[in-house]
């Protein structure tokens, strides 16, 4: 009888051993497999982290080219998506105990954000290639416009000097001028006491552009001092865009032939001294000719 007794304990005993044993094992098992958890989900915690980064330096780039595509909408979603990848980053960064739900969850998430990624960046392709497209019609069109306004700008200096060419060449021209100082009797005065007029006598050279009609011969005779003999300082004729004085004038119908034998004088009623003087003819708002002469004690 006891020595049934002493096999039921050392049955019991040895159940109760095995049953601690099995117990061991499973919670030996159990945080081995929990430990082995942790560690792959660190590691794709660690994977998930490079990869989001990775997605967020692209979305600094875009950042960086924003001016060039100009989208306010486009500029928008990709901030607002920005914001998103560096929140799930940060919670991956800063959450140690994320659980493989969770991780399985991010990875969803980065597959989604890549797929908006990719789509943001053909759009992006397709706006960058349009306004490549526009600078270069711009460009085009600048290249053009500098063409045409080069031309225009060459045209129009070719018309003025064409212009300029065309009034030089209607301008008359006073030729053979000849200066007389005359005394009372219409003899060549060879004193300047004796001189009562100065005759200035000349042509005019025959041209078939200059405007024919009536014109008024402008003639003024300039003292050795640079003065010029008026009898009237309100004496004055336009040339070049002001009014200067005349000493005299006459008025010619001009019909493109040679005028011979155009007089002018100047009564002498001043004091004259010796020296050269010089006498310049205008017609048309331009000079016509110019002729020195020497007046002698």
């Amino acid at each position: 009888m006891k020595r049934s007794k002493l096999v039921v304990i050392i049955i019991a005993v040895l159940a109760v051993a095995l049953i601690g044993t099995g117990v061991f094992i499973y919670i030996q098992h159990k945080q081995m497999s929990d430990f082995k958890e942790q560690v792959e989900i660190d590691k794709q915690r660690t994977e998930l982290e490079k990869e989001y980064s990775d997605l967020a330096a692209q979305y600094d780039q875009f950042e960086g080219q924003q001016m060039m595509f100009n989208n306010d909408s486009l500029i928008e979603k990709l901030d607002a998506e920005k914001v998103k990848v560096q929140r799930l980053l940060e919670e991956l960064r800063t959450v140690k105990n994320t659980s493989s739900a969770r991780i399985e969850e991010l990875k969803k998430e980065l597959a989604t954000l890549r797929g908006i990624m990719r789509h943001y960046v053909m759009q992006i392709d397709s706006l960058n290639a349009a306004n490549k497209q526009l600078r270069e019609e711009n460009a085009q069109v600048t290249r053009r416009y500098r063409e045409v306004s080069e031309t225009a700008n060459q045209l129009k200096q070719e018309r003025e000097e064409l212009t300029e060419k065309v009034t030089l060449a209607s301008k008359l021209d006073a030729v053979g001028i000849v200066v007389t100082p005359i005394d009372s009797r219409g003899k060549v005065a060879k004193r300047i006491k004796k001189t009562d007029k100065i005759k200035i006598s000349f042509s005019i050279a025959k041209n078939v552009t200059a405007e024919v009609g009536e014109k008024y011969i402008y003639a003024r005779i300039v003292k050795p001092d640079g003065d010029v003999l008026v009898k009237d300082r309100a004496d004055v004729f336009p040339f070049e865009n002001r009014e200067i004085n005349f000493s005299c004038r006459r008025l010619i119908e001009f019909t493109g032939d040679e005028l011979n034998d155009v007089t002018m004088y100047w009564a002498v009623e001043e004091f004259l001294y010796s020296g050269e003087y010089r006498v310049d003819i205008f017609a048309d708002n331009y000079k016509i000719g110019s002729r020195s002469f020497t007046l002698k004690e």
